[in-house]
Order: C-alpha cells, then sequence, then structure tokens
C-alpha cells in the first residue's frame, strides 16, 4: 500500500484505492492519501517542496510500523531543493528525475516500438510552420544564464516570446498548436543540474513537434534518454551567434530539418502524466529495492554527482 502524504504542488484528487489496477493495470498495487491508513501503508510519500515550505511535517510523533519506508519524493533541481540535512535518517529510498534515484521518475521518456510501414518522417512534422524559434516562459531572472543566452540569441535570430514576463500569455490549450509553428523551441532549464531535463524539452519541444534547443545538464545526460540526433544542444557551439546562424541555415535545409525527427519511426512519447499514475509506478520499482537502506545524509546524497558545485 502507498500513502501519499500530501500531493504535490496544490494537486488534489478523489481516489479509488484500487486505481493502480483499474486504470494503469499495475496489479497488487493500493494506493491512498487518507491518512487513516498510515499504520498499515508500506510506503508514505513526503513531497520536499512542502516541507521544506513548512506546508506539512513529518509525522514524526506518530508510532511508525517496522515494515513501512518513507520516500522524499522531489521533481525539482538540487538549487530549488532546500536543506534537507533535517530529514537525515528518516527516508529510506529517493523518488525524483535524477537516474539515481530509487524511483527514477523522469519528466519523459522515448519508448522503442515496432516500424510501421508506410509511415515517413513528414509524417511527425507539423505543416505550416511560421516562426523560426519560440520560447514560453514564467519564471524570468535576469540572473539566469538563460536568459543571457536568450538576450543574445533575440540579436540573431526572431525569437517569438510567450509568458506573463512578457506580458504575452499563454493558455494551456494553445500552448502545443503556438509550439507547432515553430521551427526551433528553446528548452531552456532554469537551473543546471545533472539529469534535470524538464516538461520544456518533453512536453513543449518533443510533443509540440519542434526541434528542441537545450540548456541545461551536458550533452551527454540528454543522449542517456534521447537520441543524439533528435535535439540541439547550446554548448556544441563557440558562440550565441553561430548557434543563431546555424539555426538559420538548418531551418533551409528540409533533408536535414527533417533528419531531427527521426526518432519517431523508433520510438514513442510517453510524458509523465497524472500524479496518480506517478505514485501508482512505485509498485513496479519495488524489486529492486534494499529493503534496510536508510539515507543518513540525504543533503549529500542530493548533491553527489553534481560536480561543478557544491551544497550550500
Amino acid at each position: 500500500m502507498i500513502l501519499v502524504w500530501h500531493w504535490p504542488f496544490g494537486y488534489s484528487a478523489q481516489l479509488n484505492p484500487n486505481i493502480c489496477s483499474e486504470t494503469y493495470s499495475i496489479p497488487k498495487c493500493i494506493l491512498v492519501d487518507d491518512r487513516s491508513w498510515f499504520p498499515r501503508a508500506d510506503f508514505v510519500v513526503f513531497h520536499n517542496r512542502d516541507l521544506i515550505a513548512g506546508t506539512w511535517e513529518l509525522p514524526t510523533e506518530r508510532p511508525r510500523p517496522p515494515h513501512q519506508r518513507w520516500v522524499w519524493f522531489s521533481m525539482e533541481s538540487p538549487g530549488n531543493n532546500g536543506n534537507l540535512r533535517p530529514f537525515a535518517g528518516y527516508f529510506s529510498y529517493t523518488m525524483s528525475y535524477k537516474r539515481n534515484s530509487d524511483f527514477y521518475i523522469p519528466y519523459g521518456r522515448l519508448v522503442p516500438k515496432a516500424p510501421v510501414k508506410g509511415v515517413t518522417v513528414d509524417d511527425f512534422i507539423p505543416k505550416h510552420k511560421s516562426s523560426l524559434a519560440c520560447w514560453v516562459v514564467g519564471n524570468f531572472s535576469p540572473k539566469h544564464r538563460r536568459t543571457s543566452v536568450y538576450n543574445q540569441l533575440k540579436n540573431v535570430i526572431q525569437v517569438d516570446v510567450y509568458g506573463d514576463p512578457f506580458n504575452k500569455p499563454l493558455s494551456q490549450s494553445s500552448l502545443l498548436p503556438t509550439i507547432s509553428r515553430c521551427y526551433f523551441y528553446l528548452s531552456f532549464e532554469n537551473s543546471e543540474f545533472k539529469d534535470y531535463i524538464t516538461e520544456k524539452f518533453w512536453d513543449n519541444a518533443l510533443l509540440g513537434g519542434a526541434v528542441p534547443v537545450v540548456l541545461g545538464p551536458p550533452r551527454a545526460d540528454y543522449e542517456a534518454v534521447a537520441p543524439k540526433g533528435s535535439f540541439i544542444h547550446v554548448d556544441d557551439f563557440s558562440s550565441v551567434e553561430e548557434l543563431g546562424t546555424f539555426l538559420k541555415d538548418l531551418a533551409e535545409d528540409k533533408e536535414r530539418y527533417a533528419s531531427y525527427f527521426t526518432w519517431h519511426l523508433n520510438y514513442s512519447l510517453q510524458t509523465l502524466g497524472k500524479w496518480e499514475k506517478v505514485m501508482c509506478s512505485i509498485c513496479n520499482m519495488t524489486d529492486s529495492l534494499q529493503p534496510k537502506q536508510v539515507y543518513k545524509d540525504l543533503q549529500a546524497w542530493e548533491w553527489s554527482n553534481e560536480l561543478s558545485t557544491v551544497p550550500p
């Protein structure tokens, strides 16, 4: 049984305890968010942002069943996860986008599929593209590296920007149709950490039908989850001016541009989906777990793979 102590980002759900088996075909998996089930729960999932903000606290005053394991859950990068030192010794498992998490929950993934006869790359490229590049941003800060790159890039090519910081809000229903009209989408992360590849890459660019221009972790991290020819990395260029010129030339070369969509022939895209599905997926990953594991220094684990930075 999985107990969600609090749903992430203010999400709420009306749960059928058998939702994992009935909706997501994951048998022998019960999902609840009623805290009265605490004594019977095998796993209790805590969302880090709410713990850091003080919205909820760990139920350390409750008797904890010997079989029960607590799961630390975050989809944020280390720089946005706050001080984790007070949580030392409480959590048995980690759950995040990081590939070395106990429960690996990527923002998206490419799943191999059998080739389909009669389907070509052109079938996956949206027609009527009218914008060279676009960017949808909600968190705009002059401190971000992506802001500096954008400010330079817009002097080389036309970049259509959307979002409240630019007084050009874009509704959810208009998001993908807007991106589909762009040759390139700026999948720029607000922080650069290992494996931190968010919906900007999966939901916006790949699902929206634009070639992602990525700024985030190194190219190797992207190639670990997507074919090397499916995206363009900012760091591959000696200057932003060189990047802009490359994008202009690529958009005019139809055959070469189409090559960035060949992944569609061999893979299907799966995005994160509903939080209920995310929580149910825990049951599919329990066989490989260490039963008596405990994180005595969660802060150190969170920052262990960040070679260019150190924990605050």
